[in-house]
């Protein structure tokens, strides 16, 4: 069991890589659960809509919610991010090799969403790969106490560490 974590330094940048390493890994064979993160425009918005997909092979569950045009508070929908956590947890107990969490966000940094999985996973031997930004880097640090490794944001990096699983 390993545990990993990524960022990026372009927003929006880190939700299509883990989207792009899941497929992969699951194409190379891999049992993978989790989620990844799939941002739309939404016309006339000048936020996107936020969409779960439930690894390996959906459902998709939204987890933004729309609170109107000007608004610039938190947008999470926690009822819609906890459906996804269930539904990652129930492919978790099935058995995988992996899991990927496309952000160690807010709600973990408090102890609440995929913090559970993420443990639950850990316990189970599975590897864990989660992206995370500045603001929830010290939180995962102190959750994961210090023995995260820091992969640079590259697909074929994140790819190779999964792979060092078979080795």
């Amino acid at each position: 069991m390993r545990l990993a974590y990524t960022m990026t330094e372009g927003r929006g940048e880190l939700d299509p890589l883990l989207h792009r390493v899941a497929l992969a890994a699951i194409a190379q064979g891999h049992r993978v659960a989790g989620i990844v993160q799939i941002n739309s425009d939404r016309p006339g918005c000048a936020r996107c809509d936020m969409d779960a997909v439930v690894l390996p092979d959906g459902p998709v569950i939204r987890i933004s919610q729309s609170l109107g045009r000007e608004a610039r508070g938190c947008r999470l929908d926690a009822e819609g991010l906890e459906t996804a956590v269930a539904a990652a947890e129930a492919c978790l107990a099935q058995g995988v090799d992996l899991l990927i969490v496309n952000k160690f966000g807010k709600q973990e940094a408090s102890g609440r969403g995929f913090r559970p999985v993420i443990a639950a996973a850990l316990e189970t031997g599975a590897d864990v790969l989660v992206g995370v930004n500045p603001l929830n880097l010290n939180a995962l640090q102190m959750f994961t106490g210090g023995t995260a490794d820091a992969l640079k944001a590259d697909a074929t990096v994140l790819l190779d560490w999964i792979a060092a699983r078979q080795a």
